[in-house]
């Protein structure tokens, strides 16, 4: 252990990504600490990722079953399909207590100290923790990682009563099933909690304020998407148009506006309204005016590439920052990962996190994944660099094993320079795209060229023949 401190880690915030640093940290050899003032495991395990599965997992079985006319073109008909929602419920609830358990008790079994009580800094290499009874103490540490994470933002205009206007961090709970629910927002949560509401035959209007649905994805992919994932389904949608004012109660009251224009043009009353408007970070009484950290315009904690704390373009010693909180990118493995990476370096072993090659999924039925590169992107990074992009496309429809599910919907889209035939980004719409896009994730992390890949043998008939007919078409162009 360093001489002189009570540690030689010490992480603020037990979730995902400092779980993941004190892990490493452990393996490393440096005596830990993790402090967490609310539940272990952070928004991914007790709101976010871990609930959200289970209900996307049990609505979509729901769906399924309830899809007569699929089930039959199996040979398979079966009669009424009943579910209960506290059941549902319950089922989240007891995933979330089973991974909260099992991440308390890892960190435990490796001789991490876990502090319960709000950590911050309070100078260089010293970190105060205040109490749930109001008592306080002050630890030292060679290094401090600050993992606090985010929470849900909510725009101006909008109230929030947590029962029938609500975000994610209610909506897990599916205290319950509203027979008209407007969802603002159609990211990934406001796609996943649509699949979830509309499985369990609630009715939605989908509103969003830019001026095409799912504005992250890929266009493609977005398309397609949209076809399978809301036109068929009891899903209203509005583009370009932003909730003005959202007013709880019952009925819930939207008052509607031009995104553009901001003209008033429409009011509608819905039973509930969750609010699927982005996460910002959670940076607030941290400490960090103590080592003089200015938070970044957007309230993100400024790092390097290295995860070190920056303040006025200076590394500060000894302090980094990982996760929602530092803005990089927002996704519970990619926090882990900055966790592990801001261990390397605290012990001398420079790494960097490559971005590029981080995978996301939205958890829909079917489901869609991306890494690396949207085309748009890939085309400004080609004018900039000089280079040309080219695309190529496979469809489920062509898919054995898609068809002997009956389950063709769907695309895999290949972006990569025509030049040296470098991958720069994938993109999959269809079943089982967030377990088939770690392929192509590997593929970029090696930066791989579609010529190497399109040699690669795939088990037939399997889904991730898709990408190898992608991979293919890119050669044959």
């Amino acid at each position: 252990m360093s001489q002189g401190y009570d540690y030689d880690l010490v992480i603020i915030g037990a979730g995902v990504g400092g779980h993941g640093a004190a892990l490493h940290a452990v393996s490393c050899g440096l005596k830990t600490a993790i402090i967490e003032a609310a539940d272990m495991g952070g928004t991914c395990v007790n709101r976010g990722c871990i609930p959200s599965k289970a209900l996307l997992a049990a609505s979509g079985r729901v769906r399924e079953l309830r899809n007569a006319h699929h089930l039959k073109s199996l040979g398979i008909q079966i009669g009424s399909v009943e579910f209960d929602r506290q059941a549902i419920a319950n089922h989240a609830n007891n995933l979330v207590s089973k991974i909260q358990g099992d991440l308390t008790n890892s960190l435990k079994r490796l001789g991490v100290d876990i502090i319960r009580g709000w950590g911050k800094i309070a100078g260089m290499q010293k970190v105060s923790i205040t109490t749930g009874d109001g008592g306080e103490k002050t630890i030292t540490a060679k290094d401090i990682i600050l993992s606090p994470g985010s929470i849900p933002f909510v725009p101006p205009g909008i109230e929030i009563d947590g029962k029938t206007v609500f975000t994610s961090d209610q909506g897990v709970k599916l205290e319950s099933l509203p027979e008209w629910v407007a969802i603002i927002g159609s990211g990934y949560i406001g796609l996943e909690f649509s699949d979830i509401y509309s499985a369990l035959g609630c009715e939605i209007t989908l509103i969003e304020a830019l001026d095409q649905l799912m504005p992250g994805f890929d266009r493609d992919i977005a398309k397609l998407a949209e076809r399978v994932l809301i036109t068929p389904r009891d899903i209203e949608t509005k583009v370009g148009i932003y909730a003005k004012k959202v007013i709880p109660g019952s009925p819930v009251v939207i008052e509607l506006a031009d995104f553009k224009t901001k003209e008033d043009v429409d009011v509608i009353e819905v039973d509930a309204c969750l609010v699927a408007t982005g996460r910002i970070p959670a940076t607030k009484n941290l400490g960090l005016e103590s080592v003089g950290v200015e938070l970044d315009r957007r309230n993100f904690i400024p790092v390097d590439d290295r995860m070190a704390v920056r303040s006025a373009g200076e590394v500060v010693p000894h302090l980094w920052a990982i996760g929602d909180a530092n803005g990089k990118i927002m996704l519970a493995h990619a926090a882990s990962a900055q966790g592990i990476i801001a261990v390397e370096n605290i012990v001398g072993r420079e790494r960097i996190v490559d971005y590029r090659s981080i995978p996301a999924a939205a958890f829909t039925h079917p489901e869609v994944s991306y890494v690396g590169l949207t085309e748009t992107a890939a085309k400004e990074l080609g004018q900039a660099e000089g280079f040309e992009i080219a695309t190529s496309r496979s469809y489920f429809k062509g898919n054995s094993k898609a068809l002997a599910e009956n389950e063709a919907d769907g695309i895999a889209k290949v972006i990569y320079r025509k030049d040296t035939g470098e991958v720069l980004g994938v993109h999959i719409f269809g079943l089982h795209a967030s377990d088939m896009i770690h392929e192509a994730s590997a593929a970029i992390a090696n930066r791989q060229s579609v010529q190497s890949l399109a040699h690669l043998v795939h088990a037939h008939p399997t889904l991730s023949e898709v990408l190898d007919e992608a991979y293919k078409r890119a050669i044959a162009i």
